[in-house]
Formats: structure tokens, C-alpha cells, sequence
């Protein structure tokens, strides 16, 4: 079940991910916490933008909680930024 939802929420930043990478951006999956929480990592110019708080909730928990919506938290290890 956990493998299952680790690849949807994978395929979901692969929606994102052009536009991270535009940025000089990217993003890892790290893990799907027991209380369904995906823990994020950005990479790159993603993780030091001032924009970074927009970028996570208008984009990462967006994508991720429409196409895995199992999913109830996103929070990203390089960011003060809890959903």
C-alpha cells in the first residue's frame, strides 16, 4: 500500500517538476509519513527562493493532494513551511 501511494505521489511532482527545474529548481519525495504526511526536499534554486512558501502550497500540496488525496499533509525538510 505505502510503495503504492509513494509512486503516486512521485508521479504527481512529476507534473510540477518542469517547472521547478525552469526555476533551477527540483524536488525529492523523501518519505510518506504513518499519519500520511509526504515529506518533500527542494532542490536547488527551490531551496532558498523567497517564493518557496507559494511554490509549496500553490503547487506541491496542490499536485500532491488532487492526485493522492489519501495524502493529508505536505511538509517540506529544507522549509519552515507546514501544511
Amino acid at each position: 500500500m505505502k510503495h503504492e501511494l509513494f509512486h503516486k505521489v512521485n508521479a504527481s511532482l512529476d507534473t510540477i517538476r518542469p517547472y521547478l527545474e525552469a526555476d533551477g529548481g527540483d524536488i525529492s519525495l523523501i518519505e510518506i509519513t504513518d499519519d500520511m504526511t509526504a515529506i518533500v526536499e527542494l532542490h536547488g534554486a527551490c531551496s532558498s527562493c523567497n517564493m518557496s512558501h507559494m511554490t509549496m502550497k500553490a503547487g506541491v500540496e496542490n499536485a500532491i493532494r488532487t492526485a493522492v488525496p489519501e495524502i493529508k499533509n505536505v511538509h517540506a525538510l529544507n522549509s519552515s513551511i507546514l501544511s
